[in-house]
């Protein structure tokens, strides 16, 4: 096989940034998965703006987001475990097939006028419990569809861009929608949107993967990954990274609608372009990963954008101007998403591939299983002391996480250096 690598100029660029659309399986997923993922954004920015309209509670903004996400925490075991004994890709047709019955329920309440607070907190739960299995399936299920290890890095990466070009069109669609019909109809586009990820995942051929066999209960196959995991002090150092960044800097989302109106002083419009702009910085940020060649290195990226991620959101808090809040938004996303793509490349490519779906179900476990914490102990904080302080607070944890994790990187970096040499090695053989 050719590699983009070997081209030059602008031309050589562009293949290397888009080159795991060489594969088939993956094109098809990605491209289906982008137009599901515009009607996932757009039901998320509804949901929350819903909420706030019908409430006025940053506690219970919290609390939604709580639910939504807790079932990661719990079910992550089992998830994981599935994820490795059964066939991904029929995993993955069920998660999507569910929550577009869940995108249809929650339609149908709201454009009936029947929607009450907890059915809201109800249908966060239904979506969280599939999502909890959806995310270490999807995410085992890349490797099968790029073909070659050395493209998985270029793949994540892509998948990262494509869920924030989602997460940039979606809010701005969400908030155009909402202003003109209402947040119901944005819950109705998110259900036809599973209709492509179905399609396109009915298309995908992968070869089946030999079923592993049991070793025991699930969650004896599941302390068999943690044990893996903490003697390999990389892959559990980047967790701990990913779930202090899930504790105190992802709940700037949660707080973004009280942000938008109590702050700036605006309506669900200037919600949805602040969330935009934070879209548009993480997309930024998969590019990055995307033009690099290879994962070498890559470590070194986590406290570095960590850091920097802090100290955006500082700066975000303290300001005044929507001009510039977008600004520090955008610097944030750019910032978020490299430590994210940049945790699950390294992770997925050192990982062994018959621990693959346990080992990716803690990575969801750190980042999606701790962020409801994050997200109910801010909505708590910020209705006492406020937006701002509570932002700042998250801001300040952030940056000193880096500080740790930076101390530690020449050891994590010896490492890590064997492993992709051989990696490396493995692929100049082909």
């Amino acid at each position: 096989m050719r590699h983009p690598k070997n081209e030059s100029g602008g031309e050589g660029r562009f293949k290397t940034i888009f080159r795991a659309l060489q594969y088939r399986n993956y094109r098809l997923f990605f491209f289906g998965q982008g137009i599901s993922l515009i009607g996932t954004w757009t039901q998320q920015i509804a949901l929350s703006w819903l909420v706030y309209s019908l409430t006025g509670s940053t506690v219970l903004l919290g609390t939604v987001a709580f639910c939504n996400q807790i079932p990661t925490l719990f079910l992550g075991p089992f998830a994981g475990v599935a994820a490795d004994r059964f066939d991904r890709k029929q995993l993955l047709l069920w998660t999507q097939a569910l929550a577009m019955v869940q995108a249809f329920v929650l339609a149908g309440l709201v454009l009936c006028h029947l929607i009450r607070p907890w059915e809201i907190i109800g249908l966060s739960v239904v979506i969280g419990t599939i999502n909890a299995f959806d995310i270490p399936v999807r995410q085992s299920f890349v490797l099968a569809m790029v073909e070659h290890k050395e493209d998985l890095g270029n793949a994540i990466a892509l998948s990262s861009a494509m869920f924030n070009c989602a997460r940039l069109i979606g809010p701005a669609v969400a908030g155009l929608l909402i202003s003109a019909f209402g947040e119901g109809i944005c819950f109705l586009i998110n259900g036809i949107s599973f209709v492509a990820v179905l399609a396109a995942l009915q298309a995908v051929r992968v070869e089946e993967r030999p079923g592993r066999a049991r070793k025991g209960r699930v969650l004896g196959e599941f302390r068999e990954a943690v044990v893996y995991a903490r003697r390999f002090e990389p892959i559990m150092a980047i967790l701990v990274m990913l779930s202090v960044f899930a504790l105190a800097g992802s709940p700037y989302m949660v707080l973004m609608p009280a942000f938008a109106k109590n702050v700036l002083h605006g309506n669900a419009n200037t919600y949805g372009f602040l969330m935009s702009s934070s879209g548009l910085g993480a997309i930024a940020g998969t590019i990055y990963l995307a033009s690099r060649k290879n994962s070498r290195g890559l470590i070194k990226a986590i406290p570095l954008a960590a850091g920097v991620f802090g100290a955006a959101m500082a700066a975000f808090a303290l300001s005044h101007s929507a001009v510039l809040c977008l600004l520090f938004l955008f610097l944030a996303g750019f910032s978020m998403m490299t430590q994210i793509a940049s945790s699950n490349t390294i992770i997925q490519t050192v990982v062994d591939e018959d621990k693959r779906g346990r080992v990716m179900s803690l990575y969801a476990m750190s980042l999606m299983g701790v962020m409801p914490f994050g997200s109910l102990l801010a909505g708590s904080v910020a209705g006492k002391i406020g937006v701002r302080p509570t932002l700042l607070a998250g801001a300040a944890i952030c940056v000193a996480g880096a500080a740790v994790f930076a101390g530690r990187l020449p050891r994590l970096g010896n490492m890590l250096h064997p492993v992709f040499s051989r990696l490396e090695a493995g692929s100049a053989d082909r």
